[in-house]
């Protein structure tokens, strides 16, 4: 997302397999924003578009506007990961250039906090891109694993055609629009089979599941804090992952996942609201209690650094 949107809504809050693609669901005409829709499912759901997959029975258990194409911001960033992993060489040190940092800079974009000069593993920079939603992280990857971002995008569609997502289109490797106001868009029927993909991923998954990653000064770089924009995690019991997502044009999005008793349900919410990053969250929970058939305890949302992304 974009660091002045970022600021407003922190002061506003206070070896992979292949995937089996869904049953796209009816499309439903979006609502006003704050709209909550009457219906079947988990009540007070005000998300344009969403989606409640049990990956242990492997069935959906309930969907809005599923084949509606979105801006999806930073979930932008799971292909990106799909990507590089399936490239593989994880321990491939990687330069920092500074167009990695101007990028951010010049996008007023969420960051790493990357260094010109520093030399840093694929494995460190995907968390470095996952957690914190470093765009600086994510063009530095595409640049390395493309080679190029040309060559990069080109891989991250033909990766999603081959995975089946049929109404997915990618731009860039971050999620930003472009410099034309263009932003690249999926359905939700789309992003829960890319999820399912990259959670069978164990090196996925272990970077998605971290609330924190450090790094001390040392092995050519310097000391780096990364904390996870999910605030799922540590906050609702069996949360896993995954991405959030947030430009103008998305509003808040999250992409989830929580295992309980034996089961995992992944989910999905696109434009949850324009105005408020919290509610994704609140929202995700309620879906997930449903899911699960389980009221938790009032959900209490972990706090960020003073000056951490949102996205």
């Amino acid at each position: 997302m974009r660091l002045s949107a970022r600021l407003t809504a922190a002061a506003a809050a206070g070896g992979l397999l292949g995937a089996v693609p869904l049953t796209a669901a009816n499309a439903t005409a979006p609502a006003r924003e704050g709209a909550v829709y009457a219906q079947s499912g988990p009540s007070g759901i005000t998300a344009k578009g969403a989606y409640l997959y049990d990956a242990t029975k492997g069935k959906k258990l309930w969907g809005r506007a599923t084949t509606t194409k979105r801006p999806i911001g930073s979930i932008t960033k799971v292909m990106t990961a799909v990507v590089v992993l399936r490239a593989g060489n994880l321990d491939r040190k990687v330069t920092i250039k500074k167009s990695y940092v101007d990028h951010v800079k010049h996008n007023d974009a969420s960051s790493a906090g990357l260094k010109t000069g520093d030399k840093l593993t694929v494995r460190q920079l995907l968390n470095g891109m996952m957690l914190p939603s470093g765009c600086d992280a994510a063009y530095a990857l595409a640049d390395v694993y493309g080679p190029g971002q040309t060559k990069f995008i080109a891989k991250m569609n033909k990766t999603a055609a081959s995975l089946g997502l049929k109404d997915t289109h990618l731009l860039d490797a971050d999620g930003l629009p472009t410099s034309s106001h263009k932003e690249g868009y999926s359905t939700p029927d789309d992003l829960i089979t890319l999820a399912r993909y990259a959670m069978k991923s164990t090196n996925f998954r272990a970077v998605v599941a971290r609330k924190t990653y450090k790094l001390a000064t040392g092995g050519g770089h310097h000391a780096y804090t990364w904390t996870n924009t999910n605030l799922l995690l540590g906050s609702y019991s069996g949360t896993i992952g995954v991405k959030t997502g947030h430009t103008d044009g998305a509003g808040y999005c999250l992409l989830f996942a929580a295992e309980r008793g034996g089961r995992t349900l992944i989910g999905l919410l696109l434009n949850s609201t324009t105005t408020d990053p919290n509610r994704r969250f609140k929202n995700a929970a309620t879906m997930l209690d449903w899911g699960f058939g389980a009221k938790s305890a009032e959900l209490r949302l972990r706090s960020l650094p003073a000056g951490a992304p949102t996205d």
